[in-house]
Order: structure tokens, then sequence, then C-alpha cells
């Protein structure tokens, strides 16, 4: 899950940072309008965590911008946006949820208010899909941050859980390493690293154990690929 927190102050920008990270998810930030559109255009994120005050324009126009589509980015029009700003008045709070945003919180806020409301929005995915994955006898539930494989509960670390989660989000696919660094990785990653190969190693262990049949294949050359035939 991949998350971009737009926020000129950088203090706080870097505090929401460490403190989501911890919670499992990769995240960007950026401090001003113009570096977040560009990030924006690059990269699909989940969710933006977007403050109203920058110095170079207003959260409003952003939000509005990515709900009409005239901001261009990879999300399309379906990223979630979740408002954290100091403007708790009523008709801020009103202008911010008709201009696109999915919640509002206001500041000062709490770490577990945050990812809270973050789950919730997971919850409600814009797709009208919900945050449960199921393939085959393989179920992962997003937003408590649960594995399974039929009754057995999978240890996963959070990277790991991030590689799962997109593999069964393109069940069959072959997944690219870059794919999968831009998904589940944040921009701070190094592409010529063996993280990607090692993460989906201990994976592939995890996900099958005695006589079960491998389901996490390597596709030489092209990627990762979760086998949906082999899965009971």
């Amino acid at each position: 899950m991949r998350l971009l927190i737009i926020e000129d102050e950088e203090g706080l920008a870097s505090a929401l940072r460490i403190g989501l990270v911890r919670e499992g998810y990769a995240v960007d930030a950026a401090t001003t309008r113009r570096e977040a559109i560009d990030k924006l255009a690059l990269t699909a994120y989940d969710v933006v965590l977007l403050d109203l005050n920058l110095p170079d324009g207003s959260g409003f126009d952003i939000a509005a911008g990515l709900r009409s589509g005239s901001l261009p980015t990879p999300s399309g029009e379906d990223v979630r946006i979740l408002m954290l700003t100091a403007r708790g008045s009523l008709p801020d709070r009103v202008r911010g949820l008709d201009v696109g945003a999915d919640d509002y919180l206001v500041k000062p806020f709490a770490l577990p208010e945050l990812t809270a409301r973050l789950r919730a929005l997971l919850r409600r995915d814009v797709r009208g899909s919900t945050s449960i994955l199921r393939v085959g006898d393989l179920t992962l539930d997003a937003s408590r941050q649960l594995a399974q494989r039929g009754e057995r509960e999978l240890a996963l670390t959070l990277k790991e859980f991030g590689v799962l989660r997109y593999l069964m989000s393109n069940p069959g696919h072959v997944v690219s390493s870059e794919e999968l660094l831009e998904h589940v990785w944040d921009e701070n990653a190094d592409p010529f690293t063996q993280t990607v190969r090692v993460t989906v190693g201990t994976l592939r262990r995890k996900l099958t154990t005695g006589e079960e049949p491998q389901v996490l294949e390597t596709v030489i050359g092209r990627g990762y690929r979760l086998r949906e035939e082999a899965l009971a």
C-alpha cells in the first residue's frame, strides 16, 4: 500500500512518514504543490494525505484536480484522499468533502486515529470491492493485515504482506520486480538491490509447506506469478 504525504511542515511530514512506515505502508512525501504534482504524475498512490496550506498553492485545488482528472496520475480518479489540516471550521470541512476528499482529519491528531482512518478508507475501496482478497485457498485482509492459506495463518513481514497483496490483486499475471518496487517499496528503494528477490523467496517458503504445490513461481527474465491453478 503506497501513500503520498503532501505537507509543507517538514518535521511533521517526517514524523508521519516514520510512523506510517512502521505500520507497513510505503510512504513518499512532498512539501510543495509542484513537488506533489510531479510525484502524482509518476506513481500510482493508493491514498494521498493532503494538507490544505501549501507554500505554492492550495490542497483544495489538488483534490479537485485529482477528482476531475485534470491532474494526470497513474491512479486515475480512484486515488483516495485524506485531508490533514489545521483548518477545522465547518465551511472548510464541507468544502474539502465537496471537492473530492474521502475523509477529513483536523490537526492536531494522534497517529492511532490516522491509521484507523486509513484502514477505514481501505475497507471502503473506491472501486466497490472490499479489502479482503481471495485466490483459491489464500485469503488476505488488507485492513487487518492478516493472511491465511486455508486455516493456516501466515506469519509475514510487512514487505512480504505487501508483495502477496499485489500478487493476489493480479493472479495469474507476471509481475515484474520493477512493479513490486513501485507498489510495495517507496521512492528511496534502491532498484539495483536484491530486496525483491529475497522477499519473494521468503514469501514463497511461507506459502508452501509439506506436500503443498508451489504457488509462487519465478518467470525467468520477466518476474513472478501467483499460480491460481495450484491453489486448492
